[in-house]
């Protein structure tokens, strides 16, 4: 899950290496073989994948070598794991491109309006992908999200099915509150009293008074692991992490960037700040620092309140036994309203735009065949699990089983990700396929169990449809402008404001500030988007 942190984790790198690479992509000759498919001659076909850095490449990858012997095809790959948003755009406004792009909307809606003409409309082809039509059959709102608004489809979504209701699980170490008998927390000012012992009391016991850290996130303010996920304290139910700060309210579309429970949130951070609380290096350390911090030394662990995807991959193996997850935590004693979470089911189970094809591709039905055999169901645990074999267990009675890491030093997750596509791959698994999880989902599971009456939510009323919702090209742009000057704003505002203070004397300048940047231009044309979707579905 690492790999969605708007990480797991962003995508971002080398455009002339990138356009050398795919200089044959479907504009040259060589994809224009069409072949008797019974003489075993395969089709010649690109493909940029955007992948995970931890992935294996993907000729390693037994079951992808399976796909392009049974499409009948041999793909050229050009894989990428970072700035691939730096090189995009110069391979885009080129148009030469490759047969295909898979990755999480790695070409997206906003890609489609602006370079008309050079993508394919699988509408008119997909005849020659059952498996495809079997999803958009038995999962029609996967159809739904991959359908622009003039019914043309360009991408092709996934369908997970195993994920829980949140990308995020709120972790706080036992064992140190056991060593230093300390309760539980259960509002924001317990909290402080007891990261105050943490930092003050030596609380994982190595004689080091100097190396907790009380309190870590990755140092953005939205999205998933976040500090934002404290907004669920006052009754703001964030949904898909809602990075850019927007979430729903009783039908009313709303940014809690310039809402005062945010500035609420802030002050408390503020707080914890100055009391040395948080870690110093909170809005400068990469992912990869984040994460190894948490995984400690040895058994000695580091931190001791902490957002992640289940404590496994948080904390790695060895001292992941001392976390547990906790629920919301209430702002203040006196506090009677609900207390919420972020609902991520639809961004963790669907993904949008994970196969695109070029409309230049010369031999379309080939891509197709690829693409087809990716959305058999069997296929598609693969793409997401491993190989069968390896990772894949075949219990001969057509169900399955995850086995555990081949290498016992890695957590599940990790080694999911060394693996295969993984998440970030174009699949369909059906709820119909009988497959035992690992240890790894089976946890997330578990430790969801302490947020799941916060995760109550009315969906009709309180989370935001994201993926469902198709905009104009002309408001796609407006908007996407907007929020890059908001963001600019409240990200430099944000981190000033935890580790300088000053939040209650800027406020209401901030907020002038962010409706010049277009707060409010985004709010009405999101509501209007809403309000047609709620009254359509």
């Amino acid at each position: 899950m690492r790999k969605r942190v708007n990480v797991f984790t962003s995508i971002v790198l080398i455009t002339a290496l990138l356009l050398a690479g795919c200089s044959s992509g479907g504009s040259r000759s060589e994809s224009a073989e069409s072949p008797d498919r019974t003489s075993g001659e395969k089709v010649k076909l690109t493909a940029i994948m955007i992948k995970h850095p931890l992935t294996k490449p993907l000729a390693d990858m037994e079951w992808l070598q399976k796909v392009e012997d049974a499409a009948g095809v041999d793909i050229e790959w050009q894989e990428i794991t970072a700035d691939w948003g730096q090189k995009k755009g110069t391979m885009l406004a080129s148009g030469d491109i490759p047969d295909l792009f898979i990755g999480p909307n790695v070409i997206t809606d906003a890609d489609f309006a602006q370079f008309q003409g050079l993508f394919q409309d699988l509408t008119e082809i997909l005849d020659l992908a059952p498996n495809v039509q079997t999803m958009f059959s038995e999962r029609p709102e996967t159809q739904r999200i991959a359908t622009q608004a003039d019914g043309k489809i360009y991408g092709l979504p996934k369908y997970q099915r195993f994920w829980p209701d949140t990308a995020s699980r709120q972790y706080i170490n036992q064992q140190w509150l056991d060593e230093l008998g300390l309760e539980m927390p259960t509002t924001w000012d317990e909290l402080y009293e007891v990261l105050l012992a943490f930092k003050e009391r030596d609380a994982n016991g190595n004689g080091d008074m100097n190396d907790e850290i009380p309190m870590d996130w990755p140092g953005g303010i939205g999205g998933n692991f976040n500090a934002a996920l404290l907004l669920g304290s006052m009754g703001i139910t964030l949904s898909e992490g809602s990075s850019q700060g927007y979430f729903v309210e009783d039908g009313q579309v709303k940014n809690f960037l310039i809402d005062e429970r945010y500035k609420t949130m802030v002050i408390f951070l503020n707080k914890l700040y100055k009391a040395g609380l948080i870690n110093p290096e909170v809005f400068t350390h990469d992912y990869t620092k984040y994460q190894s911090i948490a995984r400690g030394d040895g058994d000695t662990a580091k931190v001791g309140f902490t957002w992640g995807w289940v404590a496994s991959d948080r904390f790695g193996e060895r001292v992941a036994s001392q976390y547990v997850s906790l629920p919301p935590l209430k702002v203040s004693d006196d506090y009677t309203g609900k207390l919420s979470w972020s609902y991520d089911y639809n961004s963790l189970n669907y993904g949008v735009n994970h196969i695109v094809m070029s409309a230049r591709t010369k031999n379309k039905e080939a891509a197709m065949r690829l693409i087809n055999e990716l959305y058999d169901p069997e296929v598609g645990m693969q793409v997401l699990f491993g190989s069968i074999g390896p990772n894949i267990q075949d219990n001969g009675d057509g169900s399955y089983t995850i086995l555990p890491p081949g290498n016992p030093e890695m957590d599940p997750g990790t080694w999911k990700w060394t693996s295969t596509m993984a998440d970030h791959g174009a699949f369909y698994i059906p709820d119909s396929l009988q497959l035992t999880l690992g240890k790894d989902m089976q946890e997330v599971i578990e430790q969801s169990e302490p947020l799941q009456e916060a995760l109550q939510v009315d969906l009709d009323k309180d989370v935001f449809p994201a993926m469902f919702i198709k905009y104009s090209m002309m408001d796609n742009n407006t908007m996407s402008l907007n929020n890059t000057n908001i963001m600019n704003l409240a990200e430099s505002s944000f981190a000033k404001w935890v580790t300088k203070g000053g939040i209650e004397a800027e406020w209401d300048a901030y907020v002038r500030e962010a409706q010049k940047a277009g707060i409010t231009q985004n709010l009405e044309i999101m509501q209007k988007y809403y309000d047609e979707y709620r009254s359509n579905h």
